[in-house]
């Protein structure tokens, strides 16, 4: 028994429960820290501190499972390990709802309409118009793909991938992961695209014309036309970003198991091939590794692994 039954509250006097249930919640704390929609800032801190004791307890009999309870301890590493899986899982969903708000951001720029902001009721700031609009619109794809489930089901993976308490090499992982980040620029402009070719065409083409027809007022003719443009080349384009949107999983994906596969510490042990050499020149063999305990006043030749051999003299 791990102290961790199939159903009811755990048995928390059992040795080493109480710190398994902690780092589970630590785990399910860092994804709800930045996770879209579970870290939005209109839900309130005691609802949210309630979903995540009541997601750990659910969580806590599939992440012992294979896991030696009674050895966990809470420590600044396991701490800052357990934190850090969930912050990364909870990231790698919020590069897309990053993504559409950049996106968002350029397009309300190309268009002339940066001056135009609107309330944002989720993080309790100002964004861009349209900005906000595919921010919102990622939101509600995210919601009817089930994304806050997938979330969830990736914390419960996590834990056969990562078990509870394990050494993990962090350093690596988040050097990795800060590659999947250029995602929020590539994705953004990827939605913006349309948006900015159009009016960019626009521009040139009113550039064009004022040279040919000097007595035109350009000035007051490019504001609403690119504004106009900008929007409708937008309407008609929305249907292909809310395609790009739903098809989140991937990446998602992608993210997660660069991190699972350069997190896991691997120890190699290095074997040293030692030959002794007799003061005649010749040579006997001898294989050993290194810390041995070799006779004094002996040179022998030392071939590490990948290194060129070196002839030393223990004394």
């Amino acid at each position: 028994m791990n102290g961790f039954p199939a159903a009811g509250l755990p048995d928390f006097f059992a040795p080493g429960v109480a710190a398994a249930w902690a780092l589970v919640t630590l785990r399910v704390g860092g994804l709800m820290l930045v996770a879209p929609i579970w870290s939005a800032q209109n839900i309130p801190m005691r609802v949210r501190t309630a979903l995540m004791v009541i997601f750990a307890l659910l969580l806590a009999p599939t992440a012992t499972i294979g896991v030696n309870v009674a050895d966990l301890r809470i420590t600044p590493a396991t701490f800052l390990t357990e934190s850090s899986i969930g912050f990364v899982i909870g990231m790698s969903a919020a590069l897309v709802i990053a993504a559409a708000e950049f996106a968002g951001e350029l397009i309300t720029l190309s268009i002339g309409l940066s001056g135009a902001a609107i309330f944002d009721p989720v993080n309790n700031t100002q964004n861009p118009v349209l900005g906000g609009l595919l921010k919102f619109m990622s939101l509600t794809v995210l919601l009817i793909g089930g994304g806050h489930i997938i979330m969830l089901q990736a914390i419960g993976t996590s834990f056969h991938v990562m078990p509870l308490g394990a050494p993990l090499n962090l350093a690596a992982g988040f050097e990795a992961l800060v590659t999947t980040a250029k995602s929020i620029f590539v994705s953004g402009l990827q939605f913006s695209a349309p948006v900015v070719a159009a009016v960019l065409v626009t521009n040139v083409a009113l550039a064009v014309l004022g040279r040919a027809a000097p007595q035109l007022n350009i000035m007051s003719l490019a504001f609403p036309l690119q504004i106009g443009i900008g929007l409708m080349t937008f309407a008609g384009s929305v249907a292909l970003v809310v395609q790009a949107m739903s098809d989140w999983t991937p990446a998602f994906s992608d993210s997660l198991d660069t991190f699972a596969r350069t997190t896991r510490t691997t120890r190699t042990t290095r074997t040293t091939r030692i030959t002794r050499i007799s003061a005649a020149g010749a040579t006997t063999g001898t294989a050993g590794t290194t810390g041995n305990t070799l006779p004094n006043s002996t040179r022998y030749r030392v071939n590490g692994a990948g290194a060129s051999p070196q002839t030393v003299t223990v004394r």
